[in-house]
């Protein structure tokens, strides 16, 4: 059945109530590679309770991560998740997030767009607690062979480069074990843990996930950039662009101008090869 982006986008969202305390923020954080040296003062703002502060990226896994699931199952969607990537990822912080916090997320499809032979779905996320917003979150869904269903082909916003040179280039190991540590805050796709699942979906070993490059890249600009302040991060996009294996390195460029930073990832090995693009953090 092809897609209804008319009925998808109609459908009364959904709300579920989720909640995090230290324990997941130190896992999450862990599991983008905080914590080396394990006695530095400006890592343990990741690993010490007593010290906590929260990456703004913590977004994309609180209570697991489901609204994304939730997002696909709404009426007009009747799509093979099998054909489904993650496209992109955006990310607007209304205040910084609390270590220990209980919220309403509300999840609903905030738009369809028809790319031909693929469709691309915006599922919107927003975090409310008693205090009022806590984030808005934006995932691009791209489903390959979905697309001819008659819709709009929707933007194509591309966030061009500065044509100079990098005001910081900064290499990030990705750790053997990363994937499998990061799968822990709820994304336990197969494809980043199982040899043999990887080899059927094209790959000859695990992939790490691409919001676990998102979640370094962030904490990169913000321990280089932003002085170590996660307050100041006000939103956080990217494009993701290609994969990356466990035990590579990450090559981070970045270019700041008044309030916003941009940067280039790339797989450092397999000669810069492209892992988010269009990438920008947005800051006060």
């Amino acid at each position: 059945m092809p897609i209804d982006a008319a009925r998808a986008v109609a459908a009364e969202p959904r709300s579920s109530e989720i909640a995090w305390d230290h324990k997941d923020i130190q896992l999450y954080h862990l599991g983008l590679g905080a914590g080396t040296p394990a006695t530095d003062l400006d890592e343990l703002r990741y690993t010490l309770e007593s010290r906590l502060h929260v990456l703004p990226s913590f977004a994309t896994v609180a209570g697991a991560g489901m609204a994304f699931a939730g997002g696909l199952a709404a009426p007009g969607l009747d799509i093979n998740l099998a054909s489904v990537l993650h496209g992109g990822q955006r990310i607007e912080l209304h205040r910084p997030i609390p270590v220990k916090g209980t919220a309403v997320s509300t999840s609903r499809v905030a738009a369809v767009y028809d790319k031909g032979k693929a469709a691309v779905i915006v599922v919107r996320t927003a975090a409310a607690d008693e205090d009022g917003p806590l984030w808005t979150s934006d995932a691009e869904i791209f489903a390959r062979g979905e697309g001819g269903f008659g819709g709009e082909r929707g933007p194509s916003v591309r966030a061009e480069l500065p044509d100079r040179a990098p005001d910081r280039t900064v290499e990030r190991a990705v750790r053997e074990d990363q994937a499998l540590l990061y799968r822990l805050s709820g994304d336990w796709n197969p494809l980043h843990a199982d040899p043999e699942f990887a080899k059927l979906a094209g790959f000859d070993r695990p992939i790490l996930h691409g919001l676990c490059t998102y979640g370094m890249t962030l904490k990169t600009v913000v321990d280089t950039l932003l002085g170590g302040d996660v307050a100041r991060v006000r939103a956080y996009s990217t494009r993701f662009a290609g994969v990356v294996f466990p035990g590579e390195t990450l090559r981070i460029r970045t270019w700041a101008g008044k309030g916003r930073i941009q940067a280039s990832v790339t797989a450092a090995e397999r000669d810069d090869a492209p892992v988010l693009a269009d990438t920008v953090v947005e800051h006060m």
